[in-house]
């Protein structure tokens, strides 16, 4: 008999994908529109204009940017577009919506980017729960974009996975 402690999860070939660990660091900002409007409740051309010219757009720079409004305003569709124009030199990415809005298609990029040849024949296991909620339409498609290339897929922890794909 031996007294060595083996790490049988180390040896097993599995690759673990947790998400937080590999997720890029992402500097998420809003705009809200409603700074930029009248009495923050309408949308003057002129003064709008005016706004978006003068407006210090630097502390955007690097930014992952979600533009949104907060006021019960109407604000025509262009009004939000020359904002994009404005941050487009600055920010890394502009969305329009809220800031889960934002990291749903950071998220999305994330997985379109995904080098798929790492996990060639290899047995993978997509770690869940992590602190920061992420989608679940994130881990669906990563999910997709794995299967046709994976001996198997799991979800969890290397000690309790539960299985989702084995190659035939």
């Amino acid at each position: 008999m031996s007294d060595i402690i083996e790490n049988k999860v180390a040896k097993s070939g599995l690759i673990t994908l947790d998400l937080e660990e590999l997720k890029p660091k992402w500097r998420l900002k809003g705009f809200d529109i409603e700074q930029a409007l009248w009495q923050g409740l309408a949308l003057k051309e002129k003064d709008f204009r005016e706004f978006v010219k003068t407006y210090d757009w630097e502390s955007y720079a690097n930014c992952e940017v979600y533009i949104y409004c907060s006021a019960e305003a109407i604000v025509p569709t262009w009004a939000y577009m020359l904002i994009a124009t404005a941050l487009q030199p600055m920010a890394n990415r502009v969305v329009f919506g809220s800031e889960k809005d934002l990291k749903l298609a950071l998220w999305r990029n994330w997985v379109a980017a995904i080098n798929t040849a790492e996990y060639e024949d290899c047995r993978v296991i997509i770690k869940g729960c992590s602190k920061e909620q992420i989608d679940e339409s994130v881990y669906v498609e990563l999910t997709a974009k794995l299967t046709p290339v994976v001996k198997s897929l799991m979800y969890g922890e290397p000690c309790s996975t539960v299985p989702l794909f084995k190659k035939k």
